[in-house]
Protein backbone atom coordinates (compact mmCIF):
# COMPACT_ATOMS: atom_id res chain seq x y z
CA UNK A 1 0.00 0.00 0.00
CA UNK A 2 3.19 2.07 0.41
CA UNK A 3 2.96 5.01 -1.76
CA UNK A 4 -0.50 4.32 -3.25
CA UNK A 5 -2.86 7.49 -3.75
CA UNK A 6 -6.67 6.45 -2.77
CA UNK A 7 -9.31 8.11 -4.96
CA UNK A 8 -6.54 10.66 -5.92
CA UNK A 9 -6.18 11.91 -2.57
CA UNK A 10 -4.86 9.81 0.36
CA UNK A 11 -1.31 9.08 -0.12
CA UNK A 12 0.14 6.33 1.56
CA UNK A 13 3.20 6.71 3.71
CA UNK A 14 3.63 4.43 6.40
CA UNK A 15 2.33 1.50 8.08
CA UNK A 16 1.20 2.34 11.81
CA UNK A 17 -0.70 -0.27 13.00
CA UNK A 18 -2.38 -3.88 11.91
CA UNK A 19 -5.03 -6.11 13.33
CA UNK A 20 -7.09 -9.16 12.02
CA UNK A 21 -9.32 -7.64 9.90
CA UNK A 22 -7.61 -3.86 8.86
CA UNK A 23 -4.58 -2.62 8.50
CA UNK A 24 -4.05 1.47 10.04
CA UNK A 25 -1.63 4.02 7.90
CA UNK A 26 -0.01 7.31 8.29
CA UNK A 27 -1.55 9.56 5.06
CA UNK A 28 -1.22 12.42 3.22
CA UNK A 29 -4.60 14.01 2.76
CA UNK A 30 -3.66 16.26 -0.29
CA UNK A 31 -6.56 17.95 -1.23
CA UNK A 32 -6.10 19.75 2.51
CA UNK A 33 -2.53 19.02 3.19
CA UNK A 34 -3.09 17.35 6.53
CA UNK A 35 -2.16 13.86 8.01
CA UNK A 36 -4.91 11.38 8.45
CA UNK A 37 -4.70 8.10 9.41
CA UNK A 38 -6.60 5.62 6.76
CA UNK A 39 -7.86 2.34 8.38
CA UNK A 40 -7.94 -0.14 5.04
CA UNK A 41 -9.56 -3.31 5.66
CA UNK A 42 -8.29 -6.29 4.61
CA UNK A 43 -9.41 -8.14 1.65
CA UNK A 44 -10.16 -11.90 3.43
CA UNK A 45 -12.61 -10.21 6.11
CA UNK A 46 -15.98 -11.56 6.72
CA UNK A 47 -18.98 -10.04 5.17
CA UNK A 48 -20.09 -9.78 8.87
CA UNK A 49 -16.75 -7.80 9.84
CA UNK A 50 -17.50 -5.68 6.28
CA UNK A 51 -20.16 -4.64 7.38
CA UNK A 52 -19.02 -3.66 10.92
CA UNK A 53 -16.68 -1.25 9.49
CA UNK A 54 -19.34 0.42 7.31
CA UNK A 55 -20.84 0.65 10.89
CA UNK A 56 -17.69 1.97 12.28
CA UNK A 57 -17.77 4.76 10.13
CA UNK A 58 -21.58 5.53 10.60
CA UNK A 59 -21.41 5.59 14.35
CA UNK A 60 -18.40 7.81 14.53
CA UNK A 61 -19.37 10.50 11.56
CA UNK A 62 -22.08 11.71 13.92
CA UNK A 63 -20.05 12.26 17.00
CA UNK A 64 -17.92 15.67 16.65
CA UNK A 65 -16.43 15.67 20.28
CA UNK A 66 -12.61 16.03 21.23
CA UNK A 67 -12.46 13.01 23.21
CA UNK A 68 -13.38 10.96 20.71
CA UNK A 69 -11.06 9.86 17.43
CA UNK A 70 -13.02 12.08 14.80
CA UNK A 71 -14.02 10.54 11.43
CA UNK A 72 -13.29 12.77 8.27
CA UNK A 73 -14.23 10.22 4.95
CA UNK A 74 -14.95 6.91 3.94
CA UNK A 75 -14.56 5.26 0.45
CA UNK A 76 -13.39 2.40 -1.60
CA UNK A 77 -10.84 2.36 -4.51
CA UNK A 78 -11.35 -0.54 -6.21
CA UNK A 79 -10.58 -3.33 -4.02
CA UNK A 80 -9.75 -1.51 -1.11
CA UNK A 81 -12.62 0.00 1.45
CA UNK A 82 -11.47 2.67 3.64
CA UNK A 83 -11.96 4.73 6.78
CA UNK A 84 -10.33 7.87 6.88
CA UNK A 85 -10.05 9.51 10.38
CA UNK A 86 -8.29 11.55 12.54
CA UNK A 87 -4.04 10.74 13.00
CA UNK A 88 -3.95 10.76 16.79
CA UNK A 89 -0.28 11.72 18.13
CA UNK A 90 0.21 9.76 21.70
CA UNK A 91 0.12 6.18 23.61
CA UNK A 92 -1.80 3.44 24.06
CA UNK A 93 -3.78 4.11 27.77
CA UNK A 94 -1.45 0.79 28.89
CA UNK A 95 1.80 2.75 28.66
CA UNK A 96 0.43 5.48 31.67
CA UNK A 97 -0.75 1.86 33.82
CA UNK A 98 -0.14 2.31 36.76
CA UNK A 99 -1.08 6.53 37.22
CA UNK A 100 -1.79 8.78 39.97
CA UNK A 101 -5.36 9.11 41.57
CA UNK A 102 -5.53 12.39 40.44
CA UNK A 103 -4.34 11.00 36.64
CA UNK A 104 -6.87 8.25 37.08
CA UNK A 105 -9.53 10.68 37.65
CA UNK A 106 -8.72 13.40 35.06
CA UNK A 107 -8.57 10.81 31.91
CA UNK A 108 -12.08 9.14 33.38
CA UNK A 109 -13.53 12.31 34.07
CA UNK A 110 -12.89 13.15 29.95
CA UNK A 111 -13.47 9.59 28.88
CA UNK A 112 -16.70 9.74 30.91
CA UNK A 113 -17.83 13.14 29.08
CA UNK A 114 -16.91 11.48 25.62
CA UNK A 115 -18.79 8.33 26.57
CA UNK A 116 -21.91 10.45 27.79
CA UNK A 117 -21.68 12.65 24.41
CA UNK A 118 -22.30 9.39 22.30
CA UNK A 119 -24.75 7.84 24.71
CA UNK A 120 -27.19 11.46 24.45
CA UNK A 121 -26.45 10.35 20.90
CA UNK A 122 -28.06 6.75 21.06
CA UNK A 123 -24.24 4.97 20.33
CA UNK A 124 -23.14 2.54 22.22
CA UNK A 125 -19.39 1.74 22.40
CA UNK A 126 -19.39 -1.75 23.82
CA UNK A 127 -15.69 -2.55 23.58
CA UNK A 128 -14.03 0.40 26.29
CA UNK A 129 -10.42 -1.16 27.19
CA UNK A 130 -6.78 0.06 27.16
CA UNK A 131 -5.82 -0.73 24.07
CA UNK A 132 -9.11 1.16 22.30
CA UNK A 133 -7.91 4.85 24.32
CA UNK A 134 -4.90 6.74 23.54
CA UNK A 135 -3.37 9.94 25.24
CA UNK A 136 -1.87 12.35 23.34
CA UNK A 137 1.11 14.29 24.46
CA UNK A 138 -1.19 17.37 25.99
CA UNK A 139 -3.04 15.14 28.04
CA UNK A 140 -5.80 14.28 26.19
CA UNK A 141 -7.38 11.25 26.18
CA UNK A 142 -9.21 10.12 22.59
CA UNK A 143 -11.28 7.46 22.53
CA UNK A 144 -11.37 5.10 18.92
CA UNK A 145 -12.74 2.14 17.38
CA UNK A 146 -16.19 2.22 17.59
CA UNK A 147 -16.55 -1.24 15.17
CA UNK A 148 -18.97 -2.83 17.98
CA UNK A 149 -20.41 0.47 18.64
CA UNK A 150 -24.69 0.05 18.54
CA UNK A 151 -27.49 2.54 18.64
CA UNK A 152 -30.71 2.80 18.44
CA UNK A 153 -31.29 1.89 15.24
CA UNK A 154 -28.31 -0.56 14.65
CA UNK A 155 -29.59 -3.84 12.65
CA UNK A 156 -27.87 -6.65 15.38
CA UNK A 157 -24.36 -8.12 13.68
CA UNK A 158 -23.87 -10.67 16.74
CA UNK A 159 -26.13 -13.52 17.00
CA UNK A 160 -28.60 -13.48 20.24
CA UNK A 161 -27.17 -15.51 22.65
CA UNK A 162 -23.53 -15.16 21.54
CA UNK A 163 -21.03 -13.64 23.55
CA UNK A 164 -18.27 -11.77 21.64
CA UNK A 165 -15.22 -9.57 23.32
CA UNK A 166 -12.38 -9.19 25.78
CA UNK A 167 -13.51 -11.04 28.88
CA UNK A 168 -11.57 -9.04 31.24
CA UNK A 169 -13.59 -5.65 29.99
CA UNK A 170 -17.20 -7.13 29.49
CA UNK A 171 -19.82 -6.43 31.76
CA UNK A 172 -21.83 -8.77 33.81
CA UNK A 173 -24.94 -7.71 31.54
CA UNK A 174 -22.54 -8.61 28.31
CA UNK A 175 -21.20 -11.79 29.97
CA UNK A 176 -24.91 -13.53 30.19
CA UNK A 177 -25.60 -12.31 26.61
CA UNK A 178 -28.46 -10.05 27.94
CA UNK A 179 -29.86 -6.63 26.08
CA UNK A 180 -27.36 -3.84 26.49
CA UNK A 181 -28.08 0.21 27.20
CA UNK A 182 -25.63 2.44 28.10
CA UNK A 183 -24.58 1.44 31.60
CA UNK A 184 -22.29 -1.30 30.33
CA UNK A 185 -19.89 1.09 29.02
CA UNK A 186 -19.88 2.28 32.26
CA UNK A 187 -19.06 -0.76 34.04
CA UNK A 188 -16.41 -1.17 31.65
CA UNK A 189 -14.93 2.02 31.95
CA UNK A 190 -15.24 1.27 35.55
CA UNK A 191 -12.81 -1.57 34.89
CA UNK A 192 -10.47 0.63 32.43
CA UNK A 193 -9.73 2.98 35.20
CA UNK A 194 -9.36 0.26 38.35
CA UNK A 195 -6.58 -1.34 36.15
CA UNK A 196 -5.22 2.33 34.55
CA UNK A 197 -4.83 3.14 39.17
CA UNK A 198 -3.79 -0.08 40.39
CA UNK A 199 -1.83 -1.80 37.61
CA UNK A 200 -3.89 -4.77 37.61
CA UNK A 201 -7.00 -6.00 36.42
CA UNK A 202 -10.06 -6.10 39.47
CA UNK A 203 -11.01 -9.68 37.98
CA UNK A 204 -8.57 -12.22 36.10
CA UNK A 205 -7.86 -15.88 35.93
CA UNK A 206 -5.84 -18.02 33.45
CA UNK A 207 -9.04 -19.45 31.79
CA UNK A 208 -12.10 -17.64 30.42
CA UNK A 209 -14.77 -19.20 32.83
CA UNK A 210 -13.01 -18.31 36.11
CA UNK A 211 -13.33 -14.48 34.50
CA UNK A 212 -16.76 -14.84 33.38
CA UNK A 213 -17.96 -16.13 36.89
CA UNK A 214 -15.85 -13.58 38.90
CA UNK A 215 -17.68 -10.74 36.57
CA UNK A 216 -21.30 -11.94 36.92
CA UNK A 217 -20.78 -12.62 41.11
CA UNK A 218 -17.52 -11.81 42.35
CA UNK A 219 -17.66 -8.11 44.15
CA UNK A 220 -13.46 -6.28 43.32
CA UNK A 221 -11.18 -5.90 45.70
CA UNK A 222 -11.30 -2.13 46.80
CA UNK A 223 -8.91 -0.33 44.70
CA UNK A 224 -6.96 0.75 48.13
CA UNK A 225 -6.05 -3.07 49.46
CA UNK A 226 -3.78 -3.71 46.23
CA UNK A 227 -1.70 -0.70 46.28
CA UNK A 228 0.86 0.92 48.63
CA UNK A 229 -0.23 4.25 48.58
CA UNK A 230 -2.99 6.14 50.37
CA UNK A 231 -5.92 6.31 48.21
CA UNK A 232 -8.37 9.42 48.27
CA UNK A 233 -12.03 7.55 49.48
CA UNK A 234 -13.84 9.68 46.86
CA UNK A 235 -11.67 7.79 44.16
CA UNK A 236 -12.65 4.45 45.44
CA UNK A 237 -16.01 4.98 45.68
CA UNK A 238 -16.03 6.27 42.34
CA UNK A 239 -14.25 2.66 40.49
CA UNK A 240 -16.74 0.50 42.95
CA UNK A 241 -19.75 2.16 41.93
CA UNK A 242 -18.78 2.05 38.24
CA UNK A 243 -18.27 -1.92 38.99
CA UNK A 244 -21.17 -2.61 40.69
CA UNK A 245 -23.20 -5.63 38.95
CA UNK A 246 -26.41 -4.67 38.56
CA UNK A 247 -26.59 -1.51 36.22
CA UNK A 248 -29.15 0.06 38.08
CA UNK A 249 -26.23 0.38 41.24
CA UNK A 250 -24.29 2.00 38.79
CA UNK A 251 -23.93 5.37 37.66
CA UNK A 252 -27.28 6.16 35.42
CA UNK A 253 -24.94 8.36 33.19
CA UNK A 254 -21.67 8.59 32.29
CA UNK A 255 -21.83 12.61 32.48
CA UNK A 256 -22.82 12.28 36.37
CA UNK A 257 -19.62 9.79 36.93
CA UNK A 258 -17.41 12.30 34.92
CA UNK A 259 -18.65 14.77 37.89
CA UNK A 260 -17.47 12.21 40.49
CA UNK A 261 -14.33 12.19 39.11
CA UNK A 262 -13.77 16.25 38.45
CA UNK A 263 -15.13 16.78 42.52
CA UNK A 264 -12.14 14.54 43.40
CA UNK A 265 -9.44 15.95 41.29
CA UNK A 266 -6.49 18.22 42.10
CA UNK A 267 -4.53 20.47 39.98
CA UNK A 268 -1.61 19.04 38.37
CA UNK A 269 0.00 18.52 34.86
CA UNK A 270 -0.73 15.70 33.22
CA UNK A 271 2.64 13.63 31.52
CA UNK A 272 2.56 11.56 28.52
CA UNK A 273 5.26 10.84 25.88
CA UNK A 274 4.48 11.26 22.02
CA UNK A 275 4.87 8.45 19.63
CA UNK A 276 2.66 5.88 18.12
CA UNK A 277 3.58 1.87 18.77
CA UNK A 278 3.43 0.67 15.71
CA UNK A 279 1.33 -3.26 15.49
CA UNK A 280 2.92 -6.38 14.33
CA UNK A 281 2.11 -7.48 11.00
CA UNK A 282 0.55 -11.43 10.00
CA UNK A 283 -0.14 -10.87 6.42
CA UNK A 284 -2.00 -14.17 4.45
CA UNK A 285 -4.75 -16.05 5.15
CA UNK A 286 -5.98 -17.61 8.21
CA UNK A 287 -4.56 -21.43 8.68
CA UNK A 288 -6.57 -23.73 10.01
CA UNK A 289 -6.39 -27.10 11.50
CA UNK A 290 -9.55 -29.18 11.65
CA UNK A 291 -9.90 -32.35 14.04
CA UNK A 292 -13.14 -34.31 14.16
CA UNK A 293 -12.97 -38.08 14.04
CA UNK A 294 -16.29 -37.94 11.83
CA UNK A 295 -15.02 -38.48 8.42
CA UNK A 296 -18.06 -37.21 6.57
CA UNK A 297 -18.81 -33.89 8.80
CA UNK A 298 -14.70 -33.38 8.85
CA UNK A 299 -14.88 -33.08 5.11
CA UNK A 300 -17.59 -31.35 4.90
CA UNK A 301 -16.53 -28.35 6.71
CA UNK A 302 -13.06 -28.66 5.46
CA UNK A 303 -14.47 -27.70 2.14
CA UNK A 304 -16.76 -25.43 3.57
CA UNK A 305 -14.02 -23.23 5.02
CA UNK A 306 -11.84 -23.69 2.50
CA UNK A 307 -13.66 -22.13 0.51
CA UNK A 308 -14.31 -19.57 2.25
CA UNK A 309 -12.13 -15.90 1.45
CA UNK A 310 -9.11 -15.61 4.00
CA UNK A 311 -9.39 -19.29 5.38
CA UNK A 312 -6.86 -22.17 4.27
CA UNK A 313 -7.67 -25.44 5.86
CA UNK A 314 -3.88 -26.81 5.99
CA UNK A 315 -4.45 -29.82 7.67
CA UNK A 316 -7.24 -32.64 8.88
CA UNK A 317 -7.05 -34.72 12.39
CA UNK A 318 -8.86 -37.44 13.42
CA UNK A 319 -7.43 -37.61 16.87
CA UNK A 320 -6.01 -35.89 19.25
CA UNK A 321 -2.13 -37.18 18.36
CA UNK A 322 -2.72 -36.52 14.90
CA UNK A 323 -3.93 -33.10 15.69
CA UNK A 324 -0.66 -32.69 18.25
CA UNK A 325 1.32 -33.48 15.28
CA UNK A 326 -0.58 -31.45 12.34
CA UNK A 327 -0.08 -28.32 14.74
CA UNK A 328 3.74 -28.81 15.52
CA UNK A 329 4.54 -29.14 11.59
CA UNK A 330 1.81 -26.95 10.11
CA UNK A 331 1.72 -24.24 12.83
CA UNK A 332 -1.72 -22.96 12.17
CA UNK A 333 -3.38 -19.63 13.37
CA UNK A 334 -6.83 -21.50 14.34
CA UNK A 335 -7.11 -25.19 15.65
CA UNK A 336 -10.64 -26.47 15.24
CA UNK A 337 -10.85 -29.24 17.75
CA UNK A 338 -13.70 -31.74 18.88
CA UNK A 339 -13.86 -33.03 22.20
CA UNK A 340 -14.81 -36.83 21.97
CA UNK A 341 -12.61 -38.97 19.37
CA UNK A 342 -11.19 -42.23 19.76
CA UNK A 343 -7.69 -42.76 21.05
CA UNK A 344 -6.34 -39.49 22.56
CA UNK A 345 -9.40 -36.87 22.58
CA UNK A 346 -10.03 -33.44 22.07
CA UNK A 347 -10.36 -32.67 26.25
CA UNK A 348 -6.88 -34.83 27.01
CA UNK A 349 -4.75 -32.99 23.98
CA UNK A 350 -6.36 -29.64 24.76
CA UNK A 351 -3.72 -28.83 28.17
CA UNK A 352 -1.12 -30.16 26.10
CA UNK A 353 -1.40 -28.23 23.07
CA UNK A 354 -2.22 -25.05 25.01
CA UNK A 355 1.13 -25.33 27.11
CA UNK A 356 2.95 -25.95 23.80
CA UNK A 357 1.76 -23.30 21.35
CA UNK A 358 1.11 -20.55 23.26
CA UNK A 359 -0.32 -17.99 20.49
CA UNK A 360 -2.85 -20.99 19.10
CA UNK A 361 -6.17 -19.95 18.64
CA UNK A 362 -8.29 -23.54 20.02
CA UNK A 363 -11.89 -23.35 19.03
CA UNK A 364 -13.69 -26.38 20.28
CA UNK A 365 -16.23 -27.63 17.58
CA UNK A 366 -18.23 -30.00 19.82
CA UNK A 367 -21.83 -31.43 19.77
CA UNK A 368 -21.22 -31.95 23.92
CA UNK A 369 -23.32 -29.16 25.51
CA UNK A 370 -22.70 -30.28 29.63
CA UNK A 371 -21.44 -27.72 31.62
CA UNK A 372 -18.73 -29.97 32.59
CA UNK A 373 -17.49 -30.19 28.86
CA UNK A 374 -17.46 -26.93 28.46
CA UNK A 375 -15.82 -25.45 32.04
CA UNK A 376 -13.29 -28.27 31.36
CA UNK A 377 -11.70 -27.22 27.73
CA UNK A 378 -12.19 -23.37 28.64
CA UNK A 379 -10.18 -24.11 32.16
CA UNK A 380 -7.80 -25.63 29.74
CA UNK A 381 -7.03 -22.85 27.30
CA UNK A 382 -9.76 -23.39 24.78
CA UNK A 383 -10.67 -19.30 23.11
CA UNK A 384 -14.43 -19.98 22.10
CA UNK A 385 -16.58 -23.21 22.26
CA UNK A 386 -19.18 -23.22 19.86
CA UNK A 387 -21.83 -26.44 19.06
CA UNK A 388 -21.86 -28.69 15.79
CA UNK A 389 -25.41 -27.09 15.56
CA UNK A 390 -24.08 -24.06 14.25
CA UNK A 391 -24.73 -22.52 10.69
CA UNK A 392 -22.06 -22.75 8.18
CA UNK A 393 -21.80 -19.08 7.95
CA UNK A 394 -21.77 -18.39 12.25
CA UNK A 395 -18.85 -21.35 12.44
CA UNK A 396 -17.07 -18.79 9.39
CA UNK A 397 -17.29 -15.88 11.55
CA UNK A 398 -16.31 -17.72 14.84
CA UNK A 399 -13.04 -18.77 13.44
CA UNK A 400 -12.40 -14.91 12.12
CA UNK A 401 -13.56 -13.47 16.03
CA UNK A 402 -11.15 -16.31 17.60
CA UNK A 403 -8.10 -15.64 15.27
CA UNK A 404 -8.50 -11.43 15.87
CA UNK A 405 -8.21 -12.35 19.81
CA UNK A 406 -11.79 -12.17 20.59
CA UNK A 407 -13.51 -15.09 23.02
CA UNK A 408 -16.51 -16.77 21.42
CA UNK A 409 -19.09 -18.74 23.06
CA UNK A 410 -21.76 -20.33 20.62
CA UNK A 411 -25.76 -19.73 21.04
CA UNK A 412 -26.07 -22.30 23.77
CA UNK A 413 -22.70 -22.47 25.00
CA UNK A 414 -23.18 -18.66 27.16
CA UNK A 415 -26.54 -19.42 28.59
CA UNK A 416 -24.85 -22.33 30.14
CA UNK A 417 -21.39 -20.96 30.97
CA UNK A 418 -23.20 -18.05 33.59
CA UNK A 419 -27.04 -18.51 33.78
CA UNK A 420 -26.64 -22.13 34.22
CA UNK A 421 -23.28 -21.45 36.52
CA UNK A 422 -25.94 -21.07 40.06
CA UNK A 423 -26.99 -24.42 40.02
CA UNK A 424 -25.13 -27.14 37.42
CA UNK A 425 -29.03 -29.11 38.06
CA UNK A 426 -31.55 -29.06 40.10
CA UNK A 427 -31.26 -30.94 43.34
CA UNK A 428 -27.81 -30.33 43.44
CA UNK A 429 -26.66 -28.04 46.45
CA UNK A 430 -24.05 -26.51 45.51
CA UNK A 431 -22.79 -23.89 42.70
CA UNK A 432 -20.38 -23.99 39.93
CA UNK A 433 -17.44 -22.45 41.74
CA UNK A 434 -17.97 -24.73 45.49
CA UNK A 435 -18.00 -27.87 43.00
CA UNK A 436 -15.10 -26.85 40.89
CA UNK A 437 -13.38 -26.33 44.21
CA UNK A 438 -14.03 -29.66 45.41
CA UNK A 439 -12.87 -31.27 42.15
CA UNK A 440 -9.69 -29.30 43.08
CA UNK A 441 -9.54 -30.93 46.46
CA UNK A 442 -10.95 -35.14 45.11
CA UNK A 443 -7.51 -34.30 43.02
CA UNK A 444 -5.60 -33.71 46.37
CA UNK A 445 -4.56 -30.29 45.14
CA UNK A 446 -3.50 -27.69 48.06
CA UNK A 447 -5.38 -24.43 48.85
CA UNK A 448 -2.69 -21.95 47.67
CA UNK A 449 -3.10 -24.01 44.00
CA UNK A 450 -6.47 -23.71 43.93
CA UNK A 451 -6.50 -19.89 44.78
CA UNK A 452 -4.27 -19.57 42.04
CA UNK A 453 -6.01 -21.75 39.30
CA UNK A 454 -9.79 -20.18 40.48
CA UNK A 455 -8.61 -16.48 40.29
CA UNK A 456 -9.21 -16.34 44.61
CA UNK A 457 -7.46 -15.10 47.28
CA UNK A 458 -6.49 -17.79 49.80
CA UNK A 459 -9.03 -16.19 52.07
CA UNK A 460 -11.55 -16.52 50.07
CA UNK A 461 -11.11 -20.26 48.87
CA UNK A 462 -10.95 -20.85 53.22
CA UNK A 463 -14.71 -18.94 53.07
CA UNK A 464 -15.96 -20.91 50.33
CA UNK A 465 -14.85 -24.42 51.57
CA UNK A 466 -16.46 -23.61 55.09
CA UNK A 467 -19.78 -22.90 52.83
CA UNK A 468 -19.39 -26.26 51.56
CA UNK A 469 -19.04 -28.17 54.79
CA UNK A 470 -21.84 -26.13 56.05
CA UNK A 471 -24.16 -27.42 53.11
CA UNK A 472 -23.23 -30.95 52.98
CA UNK A 473 -23.02 -30.99 56.94
CA UNK A 474 -19.55 -32.82 56.86
CA UNK A 475 -16.44 -32.73 59.20
CA UNK A 476 -13.73 -32.24 56.47
CA UNK A 477 -12.70 -31.28 52.90
CA UNK A 478 -12.72 -35.12 51.83
CA UNK A 479 -15.02 -35.96 53.18
CA UNK A 480 -17.26 -33.23 50.71
CA UNK A 481 -15.15 -34.23 48.06
CA UNK A 482 -16.10 -38.08 48.31
CA UNK A 483 -20.03 -37.03 48.96
CA UNK A 484 -19.60 -35.47 45.48
CA UNK A 485 -17.98 -37.89 43.60
CA UNK A 486 -20.38 -41.03 44.97
CA UNK A 487 -23.58 -38.52 44.30
CA UNK A 488 -22.40 -38.13 40.37
CA UNK A 489 -22.07 -33.72 40.99
CA UNK A 490 -18.35 -34.21 39.70
CA UNK A 491 -17.26 -37.03 37.42
CA UNK A 492 -14.45 -39.97 37.70
CA UNK A 493 -13.44 -38.87 34.47
CA UNK A 494 -13.06 -34.86 34.91
CA UNK A 495 -11.45 -35.78 38.35
CA UNK A 496 -8.69 -38.56 35.86
CA UNK A 497 -8.50 -35.82 32.96
CA UNK A 498 -8.64 -32.05 34.34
Amino acid sequence: MIGIVLDNRYKIEKLIGEGATAAVYRALDTRLQRYVAVKVLLPHVHETTRKRFQAEALSVAKLSHPNIMAVYDVGQDGSHEYLVVELIDGKPLHDFMPASPQQTAELGRQICFALDYAHQADVIHRDIKPANIYVTPDGVAKIMDFGLAIGRDTKRLTAQGTIIGTPAYLSPEQAQGFKLDHRTDIYTTGVVLYELLTGQLPFDADDITSILIQQVKKAPTPPSQVMDIDLPQPVEDALLKALEKKPANRFQTAGEMAIALGQILETGPLTAAAGVIDAPRDDGNLKVVLADDHVILRTSLSMYLDDCEGIRVVGEASNGDEAYELVKEKNPDVLLLDLNMPGTNGLTILPQIRQEFKDLKILILTGRDENIYIMRALRAGANGYVLKTIEDKDLELAVQNVASGSMVLGSGVAEKVIAGLSEFEDGIPLNAIQLDMLMFVAQGTDKEDIAARMGFDDVEVTQTLIEILDTLKVKSETEAALMALRAGWISLDRLHNV
